[in-house]
Order: structure tokens, then C-alpha cells, then sequence
């Protein structure tokens, strides 16, 4: 017998804030199909006030709350019947997050939920992860957010290290030259330390920006990026102007400068793992949260 649900997950992150609904498709003796029925982005760049000031500001708070009222509108038409919110970096580091979150609560009626590092890697890894990795082969994934980036090391099919920095795009934007030095070097020791012993390593890559990069590659899902062509598209990148990247690229303008800091991420982490291409999965934090609803991992 074939039943159908809805589940909804909404994604709190330091640029963007996202809902995902998606249908749950189950039948007797086979596994259950997760399908995006629908995807709704608002840029609100969360970690600007986070990362800055150390506190969201009154404006994003309002606009926080009107997003999440709209959101419980658009899952009530869809008729989700099961969802989750997570709020990552921004949330988790500014002085008022909690506050903030008991705030959304109280007027909207949504919990938010102020997710750690490793916990939010621990969700992604829950996605159609495991069937792109091949038991024989050794994979970096690399999970690219607004304000922290999630390395995960995969050999022979079972985890082998994991670590989250405090090093995402946003943050990286507001951060200074040498705050940012220090950041790529302190990845640079973990990354070299605990690929050295791997002859053959591959790149997976999560997140927004790799997935227009990959958009923008006109690569067929599965084919992997190779790193000429991802260093050839940040040289390009970085010649372009921040309006030009949006007039004549048709990047979104939260998009349009967060993709330079994220590009330069992807290819540091395959410069020192000696990886020469990365794969990219349609898989993110939202994804993960719908799968974990379903199986109970809440």
C-alpha cells in the first residue's frame, strides 16, 4: 500500500534562512523516497549581526518572526504534518540566541532548535550521503555554511575524523585579513594531519554556493568537479565585480559575494588533501532534518 506525508524542515542558517517540504513516499518492502515538493529562501544574513555585533538586531528579529509565520502558513497549505527548525552558527554564537528562539516561540509557535557543530554534521551525514560513498575510497566532505564549515573525513565507508570551524562565509566576509589567516591555517593543520595517510582522496561538497557552482559548471548530476575547473571559475569570479556577478552571472546579491570566500574554501581543502575533484550531492542541513523526522532521531 502506498502512503504519502508530508514533512517540513527549516533551516536557520548565518546567510539564508530556508523551508523544505518534502513528500515521504513509503510502500510495503521498499525503502522510503524522500521528494522536494517545495523549497522558499529568504536572505537573511543572520551571521552579519552575529559575527559583528555579537547580537541579532531588532530588524532581523522582525524579520526572523514575519519569515517564520509565513513559513508555518505555506507547511499549513501544504499540510505538513511533521516538522523541525535548527538554527546554526549565527544563532549559536549571538549573546541573545536563546532569547531570540524563546521570542519566535512565543509569537509564532515554532521551536527553534540551537544546534552544535558536530550535531549538525551528524544530521547532514543522515542524508543520501552513504550511497555516493564507495566503501573502497576515501572522501573529505566538506559542508560550507555561512558561519562554520564541517570537515568529515569518510574511508572504507565509516567515519574517520570530523571537526567543525568557526569559518564560514559570512564570517569570513565581516572577519579580519589576519583573523582570516589564521582560520585557513588552523584547517590547513587538521586537514593535512588527518588526510596524510591516504593516497587517493576525493572532495564532497555541501552547501549553497557549490551547488550554483556546480549549476554554473553545466555538469550532469554525478559528475564530479575537477579542481582546474574550480580554481579557473575563482579566478573568474574574482575579476568580476560584485554587481557584475549579479547582472551578468544572475547571481542572487546574498549570493553574489559569499561565493568568492566559499570557493576559495572548497579549493584550500582540495590543495591540501591532494584531492583533484569534488562531487556535489544535492544535500543540506534541511534534507538531513527531514530524514531524521522520519526515522525518529530526535
Amino acid at each position: 500500500m502506498l502512503e504519502i506525508k508530508k514533512y517540513g524542515a527549516i533551516d536557520i542558517g548565518s546567510n539564508a534562512i530556508r523551508l523544505l517540504v518534502s513528500n515521504v513516499i513509503t510502500k510495503e518492502d521498499k525503502e522510503p523516497q524522500f521528494k522536494k515538493s517545495s523549497l522558499v529562501r529568504v536572505p537573511i544574513r543572520l551571521g552579519a549581526d552575529a559575527f559583528v555585533s555579537g547580537n541579532i538586531s531588532e530588524d532581523n528579529i522582525l524579520r526572523m518572526k514575519n519569515a517564520m509565520e509565513a513559513f508555518k502558513l505555506l507547511m499549513d497549505v501544504h499540510g505538513v504534518e511533521k516538522y523541525k527548525a535548527c538554527a546554526t552558527s549565527a544563532m549559536r554564537e549571538a549573546d541573545n540566541g536563546a532569547a531570540v528562539a524563546d521570542h519566535i516561540l512565543k509569537e509564532t509557535g515554532i521551536k527553534i532548535d540551537i544546534i552544535g557543530g558536530k550535531e549538525e554534521a551528524s544530521i547532514i551525514s543522515s542524508t543520501d550521503l552513504n550511497e555516493l560513498i564507495k566503501s573502497h575510497s576515501t572522501y573529505l566532505y566538506v559542508d560550507v555554511g555561512g558561519g562554520s564549515t564541517e570537515f568529515t573525513i569518510f574511508s572504507e565507508g565509516k567515519i574517520i575524523a570530523s571537526k567543525s570551524f568557526r569559518m564560514g562565509t559570512v564570517r569570513l566576509i565581516n572577519n579580519t585579513k589576519a583573523g582570516n589567516k589564521e582560520a585557513f591555517k588552523k584547517v590547513e593543520s587538521w586537514i593535512k594531519e588527518n588526510t596524510k595517510q591516504y593516497k587517493k582522496i576525493s572532495l564532497i561538497g555541501s552547501g549553497g554556493n557549490i551547488n550554483k557552482l556546480f549549476k554554473m559548471s553545466g555538469r550532469s548530476e554525478g559528475n564530479p568537479i575537477s579542481y582546474i575547473y574550480l580554481n579557473a571559475q575563482y579566478q573568474f569570479l574574482k575579476k568580476m565585480s560584485y554587481s557584475q556577478r549579479i547582472t551578468e552571472l544572475g547571481l542572487n546579491p546574498d549570493r553574489a559575494d559569499v561565493i568568492i570566500p566559499a570557493t576559495k574554501i572548497y579549493l584550500s581543502a582540495m590543495k591540501w588533501s591532494g584531492a583533484r575533484k569534488i562531487y556535489v550531492p544535492k544535500i543540506g542541513l534541511a534534507d538531513g532534518i527531514i530524514k531524521s523526522l522520519y526515522f525518529n532521531k530526535f
